[in-house]
Parts: C-alpha cells; structure tokens; sequence
C-alpha cells in the first residue's frame, strides 16, 4: 500500500514542477529582446501510478519534470534559409549595379557618352563643316574625339575598380564563411557535451541557429541532424547528435566537430579568363587543394551574387569543338584548333579572350595555352568556317601533352555565367570602340587631308608596356573577304579596348592630317568625307550596334543596366518580404510573447500556491495523525 506520507510527496512534486515552470518563465522574461532566444517551456508528465491494493486501484503520483525544451520550428528555420540566401545574392546585385548605372548615367551633371558624343559629332563635325580646311577648327575638333577617348578610359577605369571592390569582397565572404564554420563546430561540441549528460542545451542551440542564419545569407546552407547510435545497444538513447552543414549544393562545410575551410587563390596573369579582367582575381577551393565550383547553379547567397557581377559574361564565353592537333617550335609546344558556330565568337570586336595566357577545357581536361590566333576561312561547300587555334604552354605548366583523343570533345574557356557583370559591359564598350575606330579610321583614310596627302586614322590604342601606339595593319583585318587569319599578338582591333582607346598622337599635334574630302586635289572648302563622317552618328547601314546606330550605345547599355538594376531590386524586395512572412511565423511559435508569458507567469504562481496549500494543509492532517491519534 501507499506510505503515509504519499500525498506529501505528491504534493512536492507539483510544488517543484511549477517553480521549474516559474523559472522559466522568467527565463523567458528576461529574454524577450534577446535575438535568436527560442521560447522555452517545462515538459511534463504525469508519474507512473502507485498500485494500492485497494478497490480504487492505482492512486496518482504527481509529475514528472521531464525537460526544459526550447520551442522551435524546423521546417520554418529551414525556409528562412533558403529565401535568405536568395536575399543575399539580390542585395549583392542591387548594391553594385547601382553603381554601374551611376557609372554609364548620362543626367546633366556629369558629362556622360551622349553629351561627349553629341559635343563631337554634332557640335564639333557641325563647326567643322562650316571651315572643313581651318587647322584651328581641326584641332577643336579632335579635341572632341580625345573627350570621347578619354570618357571610355575612365569609365573602364571605373569598372575595373569595381570589378576590384567585388574581388575584395568576395574574399571577405569566405573569410566570413571560415569564421562561422569554425563556431558552429565548436558549438557542437559544445552541445553535445551538454546533452550527453541528459540535459538540454538551448541556449547553445539558440546561438548556433543564430550562426546559420548568418551563413545562409552568404552562402545557401543545407543541414541535416541526426542522432547518434551506440552500436553496441542501438536502443540506448545516447544524447549525442551529429550536425552536418553543406553550402553551394552539397559541398560539406561543417561535420560535427569537423570543418573544411575555403580559402581564395588570386590568379596568375597566365590565367586570366577575359582580356578585360584585372590581375589577381580570386578563385576559391578547399585547404585540401579541391575546387569550390563557384559557378555552381545551385550557389546562391551574396557570394553567389558578388561571383555573377564580378564574372558574368551574359553566358558568352569561348565554346567549341575541337577539329585538329599539332605541334610548333620543333615539337615543343602542343597546338589545338577549335572551330566555333557562335555570333559573338565569329565576329574579333566582340572577342574578349585573354591576350596573356589562360586555360583551356578540352573534354574535360585542362591546359594552359600562350597564345591564339583566328581565322576566317572557306570549305568546299562554300561555307564559311570560324576557328581559333591555341598554343599550348610547354611543360613547365602542362604536365600532360595533347594527345589525338581530343579530337571532337568540347573545348571551353571560362563558364558560362548567365549574367551581365563587369566583364559584360567591359566587352559591351570594347565592341563599341573597336567597331566605331574601325569605321572612323577606314572613312578618314579612304581620303585626302589638307595638304592633300592621304588621311590618317584618327583612333588608336596605347600600348600598356611602352609609349606607342597601335598601327592597325590591313593584314590583321579579320573582317576582309576571302581567308584570313589573325594572332592575338597582331596589331588588330583586338587589341583596342575602352581603357587604352586614344587618339593618334600624329594628329593631336598636327590636326591637318585629319582627311575632309574624297577627291585629291578638291577645293579648299569641299567637305563630302566629312558630310558622311557626321552621318556615321545616325546611319545603321555605316555602322550598327546591337541593331542600332552608333549614337545609341548608352540607350543599349542603359537599357541592360536598368532593366539588372530594376530586377535585382524588384526581387531583394520580393524575398526581403517573403523573409519577413517567415521570420514573423518562426516568431509566433519560438518568440516570446510578453502577454503570454505574463498569463503563464500568474498561471504557475497559483500552481506554486496551491502546492504550497496542499503540503501545509498535508502537514496539519500529520500533526494531527501523529500527536494526537498516537500513530
């Protein structure tokens, strides 16, 4: 039968679960502002029935205190997650192509293409038409198109501080991914030490969610938790858990007390993958030497949206199918020919291939090459045929040769990143520049200047290394009829960018070398080549960029960066929104609710009294029983 002193005990069990239950409600009190505290609650239980013996059966032994638990949502942690990532990747892409809209904007204040344009082709080629033979107003004008030149240098100068910015940037993410990666292990440890013991540890869980919210926004986060089984009582409830982080769709970062740290390698100048990219642009990998695929569909985060606005090329990177092998310099060096059936590969203006060496895919296999060459050819058919031909480095890169089996597989350079960042809009004004020079040069040369000499060009590029300037032979004009072939190390258009785009020094000191008439030997005041030089501004069928005139290259640039612009902001908003609707239904079940905890706080006050009320009422009943019955 039940001892004589049941009900006491009974009682103090109420009494020490509604403290446990007021302790945590003052917890929780205490807690109200604290970011990332999950709301916690007293677990209990009725205890097993005590058999009696008598016709009632069983009598109740109180509760049990079983847990203090925090409460939380998996499933919302894990959607907040997901949608933090993509907030991340938008905000990234908002912030930066602000600021190339900034760059390429034309308002008023800042002289930006269509005033410096319209100052040349209209305002100076109008002055010009007036007094086609005036040395001074020769030299106004190509003062205008230095204006012109000297527009693109700072706005590719501006690019490639940004593309820099965005470089530093990125390496700070994985510095920060390291950091986190590092507490959340110790974390679990931590935690793990805790629970082993048969307690639970919800303030170090509270803090470790706290530290994976922070990780999804730079990085999409994958987590799985598992319990961990004693192999030889497999029914034996251990405590002991094993937390797994995976990031960028798969790649483990944090296993237990375990992590894999990234970590970013700048690359060699023999690596670069665009003619327009800086030096020392970061790729990352693991410590271990394997490669972090940055260009993974499946990454998003802000290091995903810092990785498109550094690299995205609007997906045009070199493709192709490997045709030929071979060798130069007596065997020394590989050679691969690849030919190519994409526009923008057939077509040496829009051609951002580095011109210092990069690396290769040939079905899969990597190598270095030196340097390159296009050509433009005719089969038997009749059909034009595109190639380009790489020389590979010899040995001390490549460690393997080429070999025949390559014939046929898919060759790329770089990936292909379905974005438009720096490296876009880099070859948007490279093609814009080299097809405008090309033009104007051709024009001005097809006629006679003052002293009835042959013209010259007008536009040039400086070379980087010393104090000359670009000759632009007719040998290396790929765009000629019939077959032709063209090196990357050849004074082609190719090599004129935005940022070493500039006048011919001959004509910044003597401007009447700049042509004005077709016909040698015209009058003084005949200005026909120049009446067609004002009408390249507005004829398409003179010049034509992206189906519009040469004019409306900001319409076409502005067009995409506003329309990137737009979208990045539209969809930051969107998922910032969506960000909010989860985190307010993660709140409404762990977040502590003032009213409510103020409810429970009066609720296990009475509990408490009423325990207290039911052992001294208990202890009177024994003083009686004991002190006055003689029991």
């Amino acid at each position: 039968m039940a001892s004589t002193f049941f009900g006491l005990n009974t009682s103090y069990t109420g009494l020490l679960a509604s403290n446990a239950a007021l302790n945590t409600t003052a917890n929780n009190i205490a807690n109200v502002h604290t970011e990332g505290y999950s709301r916690q609650q007293v677990v209990q239980q009725a205890a097993n029935a005590i058999r009696v013996f008598q016709t009632y059966g069983c009598a109740g032994a109180g509760v049990d205190t079983l847990a203090i638990e925090r409460v939380r949502d998996e499933f919302y942690d894990n959607k907040f997650w997901e949608n933090n990532s993509q907030t991340g990747a938008y905000s990234m892409k908002e912030y930066y192509m602000t600021q190339v809209e900034n760059y390429f904007d034309d308002n008023g204040k800042n002289a930006g293409f269509k005033t410096i344009f319209d100052n040349m082709m209209t305002t100076g080629l109008g002055e010009l038409l007036k007094n086609p033979d005036d040395i001074s107003t020769k030299a106004q004008f190509v003062g205008t198109a230095g204006e012109l030149t000297e527009y693109f240098n700072g706005l590719a100068g501006n690019m490639e501080k940004l593309q820099k910015d965005i470089n530093q940037e990125i390496k700070l993410k994985v510095d920060e991914i390291n950091s986190l990666a590092g507490e959340i292990a110790t974390l679990n440890v931590q935690i793990n030490t805790i629970e082993l013991s048969g307690q639970n540890a919800n303030e170090l869980r509270d803090r470790r969610t706290t530290l994976l919210d922070e990780l999804s926004e730079i990085v999409n986060v994958e987590v799985i938790e598992h319990e961990i089984q004693d192999t030889n009582n497999p029914d034996r409830d251990t405590g002991a858990t094993r937390l797994i982080v995976k990031i960028g769709g798969g790649q483990v970062l944090v296993d237990a007390s375990e992590t894999n740290e990234l970590e970013c390698v700048s690359r060699a100048s023999y690596e670069k993958i665009n003619q327009t990219d800086i030096d020392g642009l970061y790729e990352i990998q693991w410590t271990n030497g394997e490669r972090f695929n940055i260009y993974n569909a499946s990454l998003s985060g802000s290091l995903a949206g810092l990785i498109q606005m550094r690299d995205g090329n609007n997906g045009e990177n070199f493709i192709g199918q490997v045709t030929h092998v071979g060798t130069v310099n007596n065997g020394a060096n590989d050679t691969v020919t690849i030919q190519v059936d994409r526009q923008y590969l057939k077509d040496l203006n829009k051609c951002n291939l580095s011109d210092q060496g990069g690396i290769i895919d040939l079905g899969n296999q990597e190598f270095y090459y030196d340097s390159w060459s296009y050509t433009k050819s005719t089969d038997a058919a009749g059909n034009e045929v595109h190639s380009y031909t790489f020389v590979l480095s010899d040995g001390t890169r490549n460690g393997n040769r080429l070999t025949n089996d390559r014939l046929g597989k898919v060759a790329t350079i770089g990936s292909s990143v379905a974005y438009q960042g720096v490296p876009y809009y880099m070859n948007q004004m490279n093609e814009w520049v080299r097809t405008f020079s090309q033009k104007v040069n051709d024009l001005l040369m097809s006629g006679y200047d003052s002293n009835n000499d042959p013209g010259s060009m007008l536009f040039t590029g400086d070379w980087s290394t010393e104090n000359e300037q670009y000759d632009f032979p007719a040998g290396t004009r790929y765009d000629l009829q019939g077959n032709v072939t063209v090196s990357n190390g050849d004074d082609s258009y190719y090599r004129l960018t935005a940022k070493n785009f500039s006048v011919l020094a001959a004509m910044e000191l003597d401007a009447s070398l700049l042509a004005n008439r077709y016909i040698q030997g015209d009058g003084v005041e005949s200005s026909d080549l120049l009446q067609d030089f004002q009408s390249l501004a507005t004829d398409k069928d003179m010049m034509t960029f992206r189906g519009c005139s040469s004019s409306e290259f900001l319409q076409c640039i502005l067009s995409d960066v506003a329309l990137n612009t737009s979208r990045a902001k539209m969809f930051r908003q969107s998922f910032q929104d969506i960000g909010a609707t989860i985190e307010n239904q993660r709140i409404s079940i762990s977040g502590v609710d003032e009213d409510e905890e103020a409810i429970n706080l009066v609720k296990y006050q009475n509990g408490y009294n009423l325990a207290s009320k039911m052992i001294s009422t208990l202890t009177e009943v024994y003083d009686r029983l004991i002190l006055e019955t003689g029991v």
